[in-house]
């Protein structure tokens, strides 16, 4: 037969064989999709983790970097000051501080750091603060330093009175007043 007419002609059966071929072909074809949509959803589910996995890194770190700045930068160092007398003689801390200084009519020199207050029977003595030195009253002071520490930094006297203030924003200088500097 050469010629077939489409409108009078009618299909024939597939064959066994033809039947089993578009059978696996579209069991295959099913297969095929069932494995990309759980691929796909393994690697939503992945990609998901991995995001949230990031996120939690990078707030961790944020977390880590804001602590380390507060320890660095933020709480400040606390120094001890010793009052002194002018031969480094340890002295009861009262007589560094300037409500004493003041009652007795002494006064305080910023630029050198001295308290001057007034003796019974006559004459000053200065007085002013060792920061970081230790000693006993009536002994010379050991160690330390007569310059007084930056802005930063605490400082309280022996006897835990604050002398100067540090910390986020405080240049530990004074704007009047007495003219010590620091605050208390």
């Amino acid at each position: 037969m050469r010629f077939q007419d489409p409108d009078t002609t009618t299909p024939r059966e597939p064959t066994l064989a033809e039947q089993r071929a578009r059978r696996k072909a579209l069991a295959d074809e099913e297969r095929r999709e069932a494995e990309e949509a759980q691929a796909r959803e393994v690697a939503e589910r992945k990609a998901g983790t991995r995001r949230k996995v990031l996120i939690g890194s990078g707030v961790t770190v944020g977390l880590v970097g804001v602590v380390a700045a507060w320890y660095v930068v933020g709480s400040p160092n606390e120094v001890t000051a010793v009052c002194t007398d002018s031969n480094g003689i340890v002295q009861n801390d009262q007589y560094c501080d300037d409500s004493y200084a003041t009652s007795h009519g002494g006064y305080y020199n910023s630029s050198t750091g001295f308290w001057f207050v007034p003796l019974p029977g006559g004459g000053y003595s200065q007085y002013r603060y060792n920061y970081g030195g230790t000693g006993t009253i009536g002994r010379p002071v050991s160690g330390g330093s007569y310059t007084k520490p930056s802005g930063g930094t605490t400082v309280k006297s022996s006897s835990g009175k604050t002398v100067q203030r540090g910390g986020f924003g405080i240049s530990g200088k004074s704007s009047g007043g007495s003219g010590k500097s620091g605050g208390s």
